[in-house]
């Protein structure tokens, strides 16, 4: 009966553990996703900027 109770609390010990580690790794690839995009967003304004300077050297 005691190693039941035993396993029991380990169990409950390593599952907010893991809920913990799932929504740092989410808040990562999160982290990932806003960085690419930002990056996306200023090379397609670089990209405008470009554009734009070539037409007024013309």
């Amino acid at each position: 009966m005691e190693s039941v109770d035993i396993l029991s609390m380990i169990d409950n010990e390593t599952r907010p553990c893991k809920t913990k580690s799932k929504k740092r790794k989410w808040r990562e690839i999160e982290a990932i996703k806003e960085k690419y995009r930002l990056q996306r967003e200023l090379s397609d304004m670089d990209v405008a900027l470009e554009i734009e300077l070539e037409q007024l050297a013309r």
